[in-house]
């Protein structure tokens, strides 16, 4: 029996670049090819968001224990709360044999979402600017997409992906 070949497909950029719409269009169109790695979170949920699907929201001993016992691949630190993947979430998309994939108008975006007070927003838009700063490194991604356009930018993604997936 020959291995799985997997290699993990990260998405990430700042809040509101538009990674959950890409995502939710990866996911549609490779279903039987990707699978979803839920992040941890000590955040608590927001309207709509459900436990287990968008995000693992646990307390904060809680992951801090975890962190210390190696249970996660990375974190972060945002706002004040703790985010991770674990290596049980991508673990168990290994074993089903798929991928984990785990983000500008990005201001306007993120006012629309119509979730942010002022202070939690300049201080987005200031991490978000460290991150495309760190994007822009070379070498630190395989691909960049500017997403000033949703169905461009998810048309390279898609033929990324794919490549990806032919040379497994």
């Amino acid at each position: 029996m020959n291995p799985v070949k997997i290699r993990p497909i990260v998405l990430c950029g700042p809040s509101g670049s538009g990674k959950s719409s890409l995502l939710s269009r990866l996911m549609k169109d490779f279903q039987n090819d990707l699978g979803f790695s839920v992040s941890h979170t000590t955040r608590k949920p927001r309207a709509g968001e459900i436990d287990g699907e968008h995000y693992h929201f646990t307390t904060r001993e809680q992951m801090l224990e975890d962190i210390k016992n190696g249970k996660f691949i990375e974190t972060a630190t945002f706002g004040g709360n703790l985010y991770g993947t674990s290596k049980a979430a991508v673990d168990a998309i290994t074993r089903s044999g798929k991928n984990p994939p785990s983000i500008q108008t990005l201001e306007a975006r993120l006012r629309a979402r119509n979730t942010e007070s002022e202070e939690s927003l300049s201080h987005r838009l200031k991490v978000a600017q460290e991150e495309i700063i760190y994007g822009k490194t070379p070498g630190n991604f395989h691909l960049t997409i500017f997403n000033d356009d949703l169905d461009k930018a998810y048309e390279t993604l898609k033929k990324f992906v794919t490549d990806c997936l032919d040379s497994i």
